[in-house]
Protein backbone atom coordinates (compact mmCIF):
# COMPACT_ATOMS: atom_id res chain seq x y z
CA UNK A 1 0.00 0.00 0.00
CA UNK A 2 1.09 3.18 -0.82
CA UNK A 3 0.93 6.74 0.75
CA UNK A 4 -2.03 8.94 -0.61
CA UNK A 5 -0.81 11.46 -2.95
CA UNK A 6 -0.61 15.19 -1.53
CA UNK A 7 -0.43 18.77 -3.35
CA UNK A 8 3.19 19.02 -4.59
CA UNK A 9 5.04 22.27 -3.19
CA UNK A 10 7.54 24.56 -4.77
CA UNK A 11 10.09 22.47 -2.65
CA UNK A 12 9.44 19.19 -4.61
CA UNK A 13 10.06 20.75 -7.96
CA UNK A 14 13.46 19.62 -8.34
CA UNK A 15 12.04 15.53 -7.23
CA UNK A 16 9.25 16.45 -10.13
CA UNK A 17 11.53 17.45 -12.78
CA UNK A 18 13.87 14.79 -12.03
CA UNK A 19 11.64 12.08 -12.20
CA UNK A 20 9.64 13.26 -15.53
CA UNK A 21 13.60 13.09 -16.70
CA UNK A 22 14.27 9.92 -15.93
CA UNK A 23 10.60 8.41 -16.96
CA UNK A 24 10.55 10.35 -20.58
CA UNK A 25 14.02 10.33 -21.47
CA UNK A 26 14.26 6.66 -22.69
CA UNK A 27 11.54 7.62 -25.34
CA UNK A 28 13.76 10.29 -26.65
CA UNK A 29 15.24 7.74 -29.49
CA UNK A 30 11.60 6.55 -29.99
CA UNK A 31 10.37 9.71 -31.04
CA UNK A 32 13.06 11.80 -32.27
CA UNK A 33 12.26 14.47 -29.71
CA UNK A 34 11.58 14.59 -25.63
CA UNK A 35 7.95 14.09 -25.05
CA UNK A 36 5.64 17.01 -23.86
CA UNK A 37 5.76 16.36 -20.15
CA UNK A 38 9.81 17.04 -20.29
CA UNK A 39 9.11 20.74 -21.80
CA UNK A 40 6.47 21.57 -19.14
CA UNK A 41 6.51 24.55 -17.00
CA UNK A 42 6.46 22.55 -13.62
CA UNK A 43 7.12 25.58 -11.06
CA UNK A 44 3.52 27.05 -12.72
CA UNK A 45 1.88 23.70 -12.34
CA UNK A 46 2.40 23.41 -8.66
CA UNK A 47 1.90 27.07 -8.18
CA UNK A 48 -1.52 26.71 -10.10
CA UNK A 49 -2.32 22.98 -7.79
CA UNK A 50 -1.85 20.57 -10.61
CA UNK A 51 0.71 18.46 -9.63
CA UNK A 52 0.11 15.60 -6.83
CA UNK A 53 3.38 13.66 -5.41
CA UNK A 54 3.41 10.02 -3.69
CA UNK A 55 5.96 10.70 -1.04
CA UNK A 56 7.51 7.76 0.80
CA UNK A 57 9.83 7.82 3.93
CA UNK A 58 11.03 11.53 2.60
CA UNK A 59 11.69 11.00 -0.93
CA UNK A 60 9.08 11.58 -3.74
CA UNK A 61 8.33 8.24 -5.96
CA UNK A 62 5.91 9.02 -8.62
CA UNK A 63 3.61 12.11 -9.24
CA UNK A 64 0.63 12.95 -11.53
CA UNK A 65 -1.01 16.01 -13.17
CA UNK A 66 -4.18 16.75 -13.19
CA UNK A 67 -6.31 19.58 -14.59
CA UNK A 68 -9.54 19.97 -14.82
CA UNK A 69 -11.14 20.56 -18.23
CA UNK A 70 -14.84 21.54 -19.01
CA UNK A 71 -15.93 17.99 -19.93
CA UNK A 72 -13.66 15.93 -18.36
CA UNK A 73 -10.61 15.84 -16.30
CA UNK A 74 -7.37 15.37 -17.98
CA UNK A 75 -4.59 13.10 -16.76
CA UNK A 76 -1.74 15.19 -18.51
CA UNK A 77 1.10 13.46 -17.03
CA UNK A 78 1.97 10.10 -14.32
CA UNK A 79 5.58 9.41 -13.65
CA UNK A 80 7.55 7.26 -11.44
CA UNK A 81 10.76 7.24 -10.07
CA UNK A 82 13.05 4.66 -11.71
CA UNK A 83 13.66 3.10 -8.33
CA UNK A 84 9.78 2.78 -7.20
CA UNK A 85 8.87 1.33 -10.76
CA UNK A 86 7.01 -2.05 -10.43
CA UNK A 87 5.74 -1.14 -7.02
CA UNK A 88 2.41 -0.20 -8.26
CA UNK A 89 3.00 3.20 -7.49
CA UNK A 90 2.30 4.10 -11.01
CA UNK A 91 -0.95 2.45 -10.09
CA UNK A 92 -2.01 3.71 -7.56
CA UNK A 93 -1.33 7.52 -9.19
CA UNK A 94 -3.52 6.06 -11.89
CA UNK A 95 -6.23 5.21 -9.62
CA UNK A 96 -6.11 8.69 -7.65
CA UNK A 97 -6.68 10.31 -10.78
CA UNK A 98 -9.80 8.94 -11.25
CA UNK A 99 -11.12 9.15 -7.67
CA UNK A 100 -9.89 12.83 -7.85
CA UNK A 101 -11.75 13.53 -11.19
CA UNK A 102 -15.21 11.34 -9.50
CA UNK A 103 -14.99 13.43 -6.64
CA UNK A 104 -14.94 17.00 -8.76
CA UNK A 105 -18.05 15.85 -10.18
CA UNK A 106 -16.59 14.71 -13.69
CA UNK A 107 -17.98 11.82 -15.98
CA UNK A 108 -15.05 10.69 -17.41
CA UNK A 109 -11.19 11.30 -17.47
CA UNK A 110 -9.32 11.78 -20.12
CA UNK A 111 -5.48 11.52 -21.32
CA UNK A 112 -3.28 11.16 -24.26
CA UNK A 113 0.13 10.02 -25.10
CA UNK A 114 2.54 9.89 -27.76
CA UNK A 115 1.58 7.25 -30.51
CA UNK A 116 5.12 5.54 -30.07
CA UNK A 117 4.89 4.90 -26.81
CA UNK A 118 3.04 1.68 -27.04
CA UNK A 119 3.37 0.17 -23.43
CA UNK A 120 1.28 2.94 -22.16
CA UNK A 121 -1.58 2.63 -25.07
CA UNK A 122 -1.70 -0.83 -23.74
CA UNK A 123 -1.64 -0.47 -20.47
CA UNK A 124 -4.35 2.54 -20.95
CA UNK A 125 -6.46 0.22 -23.28
CA UNK A 126 -6.26 -2.51 -20.11
CA UNK A 127 -7.31 -0.23 -17.50
CA UNK A 128 -10.65 0.94 -19.69
CA UNK A 129 -9.39 3.52 -22.08
CA UNK A 130 -10.73 3.72 -25.25
CA UNK A 131 -9.03 5.45 -28.43
CA UNK A 132 -10.91 8.59 -29.46
CA UNK A 133 -8.82 10.32 -32.08
CA UNK A 134 -4.99 10.75 -32.99
CA UNK A 135 -3.87 14.26 -33.60
CA UNK A 136 -0.40 16.16 -34.23
CA UNK A 137 -0.39 18.82 -31.88
CA UNK A 138 3.16 20.74 -31.40
CA UNK A 139 5.04 18.32 -33.79
CA UNK A 140 3.94 15.37 -31.50
CA UNK A 141 1.61 12.55 -32.83
CA UNK A 142 -1.04 11.85 -29.91
CA UNK A 143 -3.07 9.46 -29.31
CA UNK A 144 -6.17 10.19 -27.61
CA UNK A 145 -8.04 8.30 -24.83
CA UNK A 146 -11.20 8.86 -22.47
CA UNK A 147 -12.69 6.49 -19.64
CA UNK A 148 -16.01 7.30 -18.83
CA UNK A 149 -16.01 7.16 -14.63
CA UNK A 150 -19.48 4.97 -12.88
Amino acid sequence: MHSVPRLATPADRPAIESIVRDAYSPYIGRIGRPPGPMSDDYAMLIGDGRVYVVDEAGAIVGLVVLVPEPDAMLLHNVAVAPAARGTGVGRSLLEYAERSARAAGYRAIRLYTHEMMTENLALYRRIGYAETHRAEEMGLKRVFMVKPLT
